[in-house]
């Protein structure tokens, strides 16, 4: 029973693998199940044992290198004020870094942002990507509109507003580094940039 699971484990991983390549290479639109099947050297079932179809298989990728909410909504919910911002900054700066120093999430990020079209075969992968960046986006609004961080927001942003500008930053810097990364460090700029951002949002930023 061990064996089979592990075995199940280690079909569904190489499934993953021969996606994200193939997504890589030839974008999401033109990659079919077939060709993931092939790439992974298993059949056409197998792939359908482990994923309803190619919109699950896209969802699950993406999961493998999404920032988790819930223990990101725990640790920001430890803290208050302005702490909360700072946490929040520091993970703006490691998801950048990141970019660097994982090559999966490189390459993940990479078909996500430049090698995909949200066809009607992935509305469902889309409808969950778009939940997944609204909680994103909720969860910063969150701490910008804490009682001990409104006062410090500059006039004319609200939190909801303030939170946007830093998600859109962020996607920007994404998309922009990976597009070319000679255009900026991402590992020494990132810092300068973000807390840029945040000066532009708070009357008071450390």
């Amino acid at each position: 029973m061990r064996r089979t699971k592990e075995d199940a484990e280690k079909t569904r991983c190489a499934i993953l693998a021969a996606a994200e390549q193939l997504f890589l290479e030839r974008g999401v639109a033109h990659t079919s199940l077939e060709h993931i099947a092939r790439h992974a050297g298993v059949t056409r079932g197998a792939v359908y044992w482990h994923f309803q179809n190619k919109a699950h298989l896209f969802h699950e990728m993406l999961n493998q290198v999404r920032l988790p909410l819930e223990p990101l909504a725990e640790q920001l919910a430890a803290v208050d004020g302005l702490s909360s911002l700072q946490l929040l900054r520091d993970l703006c700066i490691e998801a950048m870094a990141n970019l660097v120093l994982d090559e999966q999430r490189r390459r993940i990020l990479t078909v996500l942002l430049r090698r995909c079209e949200f066809t009607e075969e992935l509305r469902e992968a889309e409808e969950r990507h778009e939940t997944f960046v609204n909680q994103f986006i909720d969860l910063c609004e969150q701490q910008f509109a804490l009682p001990t961080v409104q006062p410090y927001l500059q006039s004319g942003i609200t939190p909801r507003l303030a939170s946007r500008t830093l998600h859109a930053l962020l996607v920007g810097l994404f998309s922009d580094w990976l597009r070319d990364p000679n255009l900026f460090d991402a590992q020494t700029d990132t810092p300068a940039m973000i807390d840029s951002c945040f000066r532009g949002l708070l009357r008071q930023w450390p």
